[in-house]
C-alpha cells in the first residue's frame, strides 16, 4: 500500500517553494537559524546572483531522446550529480531529519553528508543510510583528531570531510535578533514561538522528546550539550589552531577518502593536492561563515585549475537544474544542496525530501534536453558565455 502524496506537496513546484512554506511551520528562532547568513548577508545573496553571470548558449537539432544524469564519484555511480550538504539544524526542523536524509539520499542513490553539529550519532546515521559521508568541525589537537578519525572509521563511513572555514564562530546577528541560541534558552518568548507553531510542537519537538529525550549535540567533541539549556555553553574546540600539519596528519591515520570542504582559493586547493587529499568542496558555507566571501560559482574556475587529480565539487546557492549544470559546465564534478532539503523535511518529513529531489532530477533531466547534450559529460564551458555579452 503507497502512501498518499501530502496535498502541500502538490504547492511545492520548485526547491524555492519550500522555503516559504517551512517559515509558516517553524518557530521564529529556528527558521532564522536556518535561513539566515552572517552580518549582512552579503555572501548569502551574492551566491545566488553569481549563477546569473553565465547564459547558456544551447545547441538544437540533436538526438536527445536518450539521457541520463548519472555520476561516477570517488569510484560510486550516483544517480544525480547532486547531494545533501551537511546541516546541523536538520534534526532540529524537522522529526529525526538526519536520519530521514540518510535513508532518502540511500534510497535515490545519493550522497549525504551528515554534520558535525548534527543531534544524531554518527553511527546512528550510517546504520541507515550507506551513502553518508561524515563531515567534522576539526580542533587543532593531535588527540582528539585521532579520537574522531577512530570513532569515525569504526561507524563504517568511506568519505570524511574536514570543513576549513570555521576557525572561529561566525558573526550571525541573526540569530540574536531571532532568540537562536546554542543551546536554545528556555524563555517565555521561545515558549510562544513553540505555543504558536503547533506544527512543529507536536510534529517535531514534543514527538522528539517523548521518542528520543532531549537531543544533544552528539558528534563534537568530548561534551554533549543539550538543546535547551539554562545554563549550558557549547565547547568551542580550539579550532583556530588547525593548520595543514593537522589535515597532513589525518591523511596519515585517515585510509578512507578525504574531503576538504569551505576552499575558495586556488592556492588553498593546490595545498590541498600535496596533502593527498582526494576532493574539494568549493564553499562559503552558505554565506553563514565570512560576509563578503566570493562566490562559490566565482571561485571554482580558479581552483578547478590549481586542482591537480583531485575532485572538484561545490556547494552554496544551487536552487535549480540550471545551477547544477552551469556549477558543472564550470568544472565541478558534483555539487551539494542544504537549505532546500532541510526545509523540504519540515514541511513534509521523507516525502517532502522525496519530492524535493525528484524536482530537481527533472529540471536536470528537461535542462540537459534544452542544452542539446544527453550526458553531464557533455556539460562544459562552450556551453555558456557571460550574461549581457551577444552570442558569438
Amino acid at each position: 500500500m503507497t502512501t498518499p502524496t501530502p496535498r502541500i506537496l502538490r504547492r511545492m513546484l520548485s526547491l524555492d517553494d519550500f522555503e516559504p512554506a517551512a517559515a509558516r511551520i517553524l518557530p521564529r528562532p529556528i527558521f532564522g537559524y536556518a535561513a539566515g547568513g552572517s552580518e549582512d548577508g552579503t555572501s548569502l545573496r551574492g551566491n545566488r546572483a553569481a549563477f546569473d553571470d553565465h547564459a547558456f548558449v544551447p545547441r538544437v537539432m540533436i538526438d536527445v531522446s536518450v539521457r541520463s544524469q548519472r555520476r561516477e564519484l570517488f569510484g560510486h555511480a550516483y544517480d544525480v550529480p547532486f547531494g545533501f550538504a551537511p546541516m546541523g539544524g536538520t534534526s532540529l526542523a524537522g522529526y529525526d531529519g538526519d536520519r530521514v536524509l540518510a535513508q532518502v539520499a540511500a534510497a535515490c542513490n545519493l550522497p549525504m553528508i551528515l554534520s558535525g553539529a548534527s543531534f544524531t550519532r554518527l553511527e546512528e546515521v550510517r546504520s541507515v543510510g550507506p551513502t553518508a559521508w561524515f563531515q567534522g568541525y576539526i580542533p587543532g589537537d593531535e588527540a582528539a583528531i585521532r579520537a574522531l578519525v577512530e570513532r569515525v572509521g569504526a561507524a563504517g563511513y568511506d568519505t570524511l570531510v574536514v570543513t576549513a572555514d570555521v576557525p572561529v564562530a561566525a558573526n550571525r546577528e541573526n540569530n540574536v535578533r531571532n532568540g537562536y541560541s546554542a543551546p536554545l534558552r528556555p524563555t517565555a518568548a521561545l515558549a510562544w514561538q513553540g505555543l504558536t507553531h503547533p506544527r512543529w510542537l507536536f510534529g517535531t519537538a514534543l514527538r522528539t522528546l517523548v521518542r528520543h529525550g532531549m537531543p544533544h549535540t552528539e558528534n563534537m567533541g568530548s561534551v554533549r550539550m543539550p538543546l535547551l539549556s539554562r545554563t549550558g555553553v557549547r565547547e568551542r574546540s580550539r579550532r583556530d589552531r588547525f593548520n595543514w600539519e593537522h589535515l597532513a596528519l589525518i591523511r596519515r591515520i585517515w585510509p578512507g577518502r578525504l574531503v576538504l570542504k569551505g576552499v575558495l582559493s586556488g592556492e588553498d586547493a593546490h595545498l590541498a593536492a600535496q596533502c593527498g587529499v582526494d576532493g574539494v568542496i568549493v564553499s562559503n558555507h552558505g554565506g553563514r561563515q565570512l560576509d563578503g566571501a566570493i562566490a562559490p560559482l566565482r571561485a571554482l574556475p580558479a581552483v578547478v585549475a590549481r586542482a591537480g587529480g583531485m575532485t572538484v565539487m561545490m556547494d552554496s546557492g544551487i536552487r535549480r537544474g540550471t545551477d547544477v549544470l552551469k556549477a558543472i559546465a564550470l568544472g565541478a564534478r558534483f555539487v551539494f544542496v542544504g537549505r532546500p532539503f532541510l526545509f523540504a523535511n519540515a514541511v513534509a518529513g521523507t516525502a517532502g525530501v522525496q519530492h524535493a529531489v525528484t524536482l530537481l532530477r527533472e529540471e536536470i533531466d528537461r535542462d540537459l534536453a534544452l542544452l542539446g547534450t544527453r550526458s553531464l559529460d557533455e556539460v562544459g564551458p562552450h556551453l555558456l558565455q557571460p550574461a549581457g555579452r551577444p552570442a558569438g
